[in-house]
């Protein structure tokens, strides 16, 4: 067995302001990567901004990362970053920003970077250091080397072949204080996906299914927060949070499964959100485990039963709509990803991708 994390996790209240100095510690000058106005919002992007301050440190700010960011934008960010003549990156916002920086932190490290490298596992993976400051709860991309981007040539979402870990995560529960009940609910599931997915991995051990149960348990502790039943208070938003980095712990040895590719197609189609387009296919991943390990997952988040789970998730999502083309596309280029259906615990075959995929219930 093999455990390797390498990134320093802060999960504390105002740990961007405590860790100041190790922030700036990173290099001379930030690229601080975000969206349009979430980071600023929370309230996140001006504590960082306040830390490089105190730090004697200079930065740029690149506020242009869309939901789902597109290889374009990453490498518009990457060329702005050489010509601000930035030495490390600091990814604040969700899933997002905080892949995008990674992707960005490779192009910075090359002579002269190039789009085509992103996707070319021939090239050295090499990156300038980066910061990772999370908004939302669902992504754990502060403690993964997983970049997802959009590929619009290819219509759909993908990992580039580089694993590029950030040199530290500084995690804290107030940035979800003004966010949206859909924010809330979507990338908590996106969490939940990713700790169940990691389960089913072949590549799962003792280590990552501690991460994986104590996330669950973390997770099963707010899911009437998740459901929208009560608002959260400090102790809820710290757990959401701790619950996601726990299952991005999980997912940094494993990978994703099914439910995560079924979803990238559906979001680029549909524009679904990612963790809404991960959790609609979960009910069905959940029937085609073995009743022990549905058992062992489905009690430590929380739920009696099978049953108990898909109303559940029929309550977050009563209504789904995916094209009959775009889930055909899916399944077809599901079908072609042999390594990813060999990772799965139990097989997976056309029949079986194809009622995990049927979304009638």
């Amino acid at each position: 067995m093999q455990f390797y994390m390498p990134v320093r996790v802060y999960d504390e209240q105002d740990c961007v302001r405590r860790h100041a100095a190790e922030l700036g510690a990173l290099g001379s000058k930030a690229l601080i990567v975000t969206g349009r106005h979430s980071a600023a919002a929370c309230g996140a992007l001006g504590d960082v901004e306040d830390a490089l301050r105190e730090a004697g440190k200079a930065f740029c700010v690149f506020s242009e990362i869309e939901e789902n960011p597109s290889v374009e934008t990453v490498m518009r960010a990457a060329l702005y970053g050489k010509e601000e003549g930035t030495d490390f990156c600091i990814g604040i916002g969700g899933g997002s920003p905080m892949d995008a920086a990674k992707a960005i932190a490779f192009l910075l490290a090359q002579e002269q970077p190039d789009v085509s490298t992103l996707y070319d596992a021939k090239v050295p993976t090499k990156a300038v250091p980066i910061a990772e400051v999370p908004t939302t709860c669902g992504t754990g991309s502060e403690v993964t080397g997983v970049s997802v981007l959009t590929r619009h040539e290819k219509r759909t979402k993908g990992s580039i072949p580089h694993k590029i870990f950030g040199n530290i995560a500084l995690i804290d529960g107030k940035y979800l204080k003004g966010a949206p009940r859909s924010v809330i609910t979507n990338t908590a599931v996106d969490a939940l996906a990713h700790m169940v997915e990691s389960y089913e991995s072949v590549k799962s051990d003792v280590y990552s299914r501690a991460a994986i149960l104590a996330g669950l348990r973390l997770w099963s502790s707010v899911r009437d927060v998740i459901a929208g039943e009560r608002d959260a208070d400090d102790a809820d938003r710290a757990a959401l949070m701790r619950a996601s980095a726990f299952a991005g712990i999980a997912i940094a040895q494993t990978g994703t499964s099914i439910p995560h590719a079924l979803s990238y197609i559906v979001t680029y189609d549909v524009k679904m959100p990612h963790g809404k387009a991960c959790g609609i296919f979960l009910p069905g991943f959940f029937r085609e485990m073995s009743s022990e390990d549905r058992d062992v997952l489905l009690g430590a988040a929380g739920f009696e039963d099978q049953a108990a789970f898909d109303a559940y998730i029929s309550k977050l999502y009563p209504e789904i709509f995916v094209p009959e083309e775009t889930m055909r596309r899916t399944c077809e280029t599901v079908l072609g990803q042999t390594e990813r259906l060999k990772a799965c615990r139990f097989p997976v075959d056309a029949e079986v991708l194809a009622r995990i995929a049927d979304l009638r219930r």
